[in-house]
């Protein structure tokens, strides 16, 4: 492969996607109804810069992260996908990684849940994408960076997040997810970036080494969250889970209760934050 192709097929891709394929505003003078190459960093958590030089065949060496994030905000089927790894210089990966891939099927749920509140992590609990109500109501994560985006990391080492926990809830909450790690790991035992977060977490949270080390059942933890909003003030949800299991992945729902005043601060979260996000 030339090391044009790369970058001509992003182009020529990102020219075909129009702005609301994407969940972005049309906006004004705009000269081609594609994507603008802010638009499709953006999407892809990384900067023009680099997409500039990956278009113009100056950077040719994309890792298999930013390979998939292209694909996915490019709305690539199945085989464009295939054909962007080729043209990368690697293959796409296959069944013993953890994969970040969201399939066409998948992306047609998020679209349609596209006002509510929704994140996606893949079975590492790493952040795939997040959507603009959730950033609104959670705090903006597309600046997020490597594992800064890995929810047991943010838990136990990190800042955490915006969702208010007693100690015991705490306590259950880093125990599920460290649990749920294990069985990761023991899904994909040849996946090395996996290998290498583990490995990053015991370094850093005595914590997480012994919760590893247990052997306990991991506990329920709450499906009921209190967001900790910081203008709107808190904000009781239902928190909901559904794990995609063909694709091992997480779509993480949060919702309120018709009619009730948490909906209304819900609804007047997301309405200043998605203004923020498109000012």
């Amino acid at each position: 492969m030339e090391k044009w192709e790369f970058g001509h097929a992003v182009r020529r891709w990102r020219e075909r996607v129009t702005p609301d394929a994407v969940g972005l505003p049309p906006g004004t003078r705009r000269r081609a109804p594609g994507l603008r190459r802010e638009e499709l960093a953006g999407l892809t958590g990384i900067s023009v810069d680099y997409l500039t030089r990956l278009e113009q065949g100056r950077s040719t060496s994309p890792s298999t992260q930013v390979v998939e994030a292209l694909a996915r905000a490019l709305r690539l089927a199945d085989r464009e996908r295939e054909l962007l790894f080729r043209l990368s210089g690697q293959p796409a990966p296959g069944n013993d990684v953890v994969s970040s891939r969201i399939t066409p099927s998948v992306q047609r749920l998020l679209d349609r849940l596209s006002t509510t509140a929704v994140a996606v992590y893949d079975a590492a609990w790493t952040l795939i994408v997040a959507n603009a109500p959730y950033d609104a109501l959670m705090g903006e994560t597309s600046s997020l960076r490597g594992i800064e985006r890995n929810a047991v990391w943010r838990n136990l080492v990190g800042p955490g997040n915006r969702a208010a926990h007693t100690p015991s809830e705490k306590a259950d909450l880093d125990a599920q997810l460290v649990a749920d790690l294990r069985l990761t790991a023991a899904r994909y035992p040849a996946d090395r970036r996996l290998q290498l977060l583990i490995r990053q977490l015991g370094a850093a949270s005595s914590r997480f080494v012994e919760l590893w080390e247990s052997d306990v059942p991991a506990p329920r933890t709450s499906r009921h969250k209190v967001i900790e909003h910081p203008v709107v003030g808190p904000i009781a949800l239902d928190c909901d889970t559904l794990v995609v299991t063909d694709d091992d992945i997480r779509v993480m729902v949060y919702s309120a209760e018709p009619a009730s005043d948490d909906a209304d601060r819900l609804a007047l979260a997301i309405v200043l934050g998605t203004q923020q996000l498109v000012e």
